[in-house]
């Protein structure tokens, strides 16, 4: 709908019936049984607040790697740091290694059992995610 533009009702109606049609599906599969994919509904409210920050953070990082790029000296500094989650989830730890990736400069490269190995262009990002603030808010949105 997005990419198309068009917002005719029948476009609109068969849309939202695919979805509910597929939901019905994955229910009647048993889908949401298992533990890790039943929908928290804490979970669901929390991710509006932490999307804003993670948009805000996003924005920042963009904006520290632009500047290290236009540097004429290039003081990038590479480094592979390890992060243990805080939250015993596997959704949840997902969501922290998704994250990382999403912000530029920093890359997630393993997710084991809770170990997630982070590749980071500067120091300072290393810095900062070894600071531990996405983690304690993922582990905040967990505990909803």
């Amino acid at each position: 709908m997005a990419w198309s533009g068009l917002f005719k009702p029948l476009l609109l109606g068969l849309g939202v019936l695919s979805c509910l049609l597929t939901f019905l599906i994955v229910r009647r599969m048993g889908y949401f049984n298992d533990e890790i994919f039943a929908p928290r509904f804490g979970l669901v409210f929390g991710l509006t607040s932490y999307w804003f920050w993670l948009g805000r953070e996003i924005f920042r990082s963009s904006i520290d790697v632009t500047r290290v790029i236009l540097d004429p000296k290039m003081p990038i500094s590479p480094r592979e740091v390890t992060i243990t989650a805080s939250t015993p989830n596997p959704m949840d730890q997902v969501i922290l290694a998704n994250s990382i990736t999403l912000t530029p400069g920093t890359l997630s490269l393993d997710l084991y059992n809770g170990v997630i190995k982070v590749h980071c262009l500067t120091e300072d990002g290393a810095k900062q995610l070894l600071d531990g603030e996405m983690e304690r808010r993922v582990a905040e949105l967990g505990s909803r």
